[in-house]
């Protein structure tokens, strides 16, 4: 019943603001929160301990946007779910106890045991998951006090939007280290995720979820560089050329990659195609999104435009390494023509009024 639910209240369809015909108009989170409605409190309460935050939030919101909701609708909501049910199984569901039980009786219990310790999937340190539904301000009291280490080992498990506040919300002085353990830490020890597991036994209880096994580098501090506010962001990285310049560099070449060029202006796309070898675009643009290869062909000129059209056509294939090599570059030239101040890379805008 959960997963129906869930795949209902994550569907991307359109959310109207009125529902007038139930065939054409109910959206998938609409009809979750309509079922969710019609059941007991308690019933729904059950389902809803099931979702992920997101899912309960989108779920919510749509349970105060209906209203007027008439018997036709109501029976679509009902034919919905049926339909959705009727294509599912039961396999999977508590699949855990069913195989253990299937295994006892078939091996024995200590038979048993010794197997499903070989065959069933991680599980440990399922309070890693709370994590999820504390606010940024909880996990900054949570963490503030703690060594950068264990900072960084909280912020390698949340979402990176969320580890970004978190980050700004720490003091200053420490978020380039904390940032660089994020980028070196590489698989986090037993033991550290048992500390994080008694800091959030002092602040929250225990939930009935579980998580796999965590590892964290370059990228994972990208994701949460990219949600740090610009300022933060150069000081961060900064500090990090002081410290390790391939790390700091390795974070930069995650945080901007070449299809990232799409959300330039068409100035700025123009001085960087000027300032780049001919060459080197024609690999570069050979292996490019469609819609980024669109997009530089119009900061260009007609005539420069079909003459690289023309020989990327007589170019015939080419390695995938010297493509990536000369999309690295020009990413390189696009953020030292940023540091000069001749472009202006996605989000840098920010800074001017």
């Amino acid at each position: 019943m959960a997963e129906v639910i869930t795949n209902a209240a994550t569907n991307e369809s359109a959310f109207p603001s009125d529902i007038t015909d139930p065939e054409d108009h109910l959206s998938g989170r609409e009809t979750a929160a309509i079922l969710l409605m019609i059941f007991g409190e308690d019933e729904a309460a059950d389902i809803l301990s099931r979702l992920q935050p997101s899912e309960v939030q989108s779920l919510g919101e749509a349970m105060f946007k209906i209203s007027n909701v008439s018997e036709d609708e109501v029976n679509v909501v009902f034919d919905r779910f049926v339909e959705q049910a009727r294509s599912r199984t039961s396999i999977g569901y508590r699949a855990d106890k069913q195989i253990k039980s299937m295994l006892d009786k078939a091996l024995g219990n200590s038979r048993a045991a010794n197997m499903l310790s070989r065959i069933t999937p991680p599980q440990d340190h399922p309070e890693l998951q709370q994590l999820k539904w504390m606010s940024v301000d909880e996990i900054t009291e949570m963490i503030v006090g703690d060594h950068p280490q264990m900072m960084a080992v909280v912020l390698s498990f949340l979402d990176p939007e969320i580890a970004g506040c978190v980050l700004q919300t720490l003091p200053a002085e420490i978020q380039n280290d904390v940032v660089y353990r994020v980028a070196t830490m590489g698989s986090v020890s037993a033991n550290a995720l048992t500390d994080i597991e008694t800091l959030l036994s002092r602040q929250v209880q225990k939930p009935d979820v579980v998580i796999g096994p965590r590892s964290s580098g370059t990228s994972e501090a990208a994701a949460i560089m990219n949600n740090v506010a610009k300022p933060t962001e150069n000081r961060i990285i900064k500090a990090l050329l002081k410290r390790d310049k391939a790390v700091a560099r390795a974070i930069e070449e995650e945080m901007f990659v070449f299809a990232d060029l799409i959300a330039l202006e068409d100035k700025s796309l123009g001085t960087l195609i000027r300032s780049v070898e001919n060459a080197r675009l024609l690999f570069a643009l050979k292996g490019a999104d469609s819609d980024l290869v669109k997009k530089m062909f119009s900061c260009m000129s007609k005539r420069a435009a079909q003459s690289i059209q023309d020989e990327i056509a007589d170019m015939g294939p080419v390695s995938k390494d010297d493509v990536i090599a000369a999309q690295k570059q020009i990413v390189t030239q696009a953020r030292l023509l940023a540091e000069d101040g001749k472009i202006i890379l996605g989000g840098q805008s920010d800074e001017f009024v």
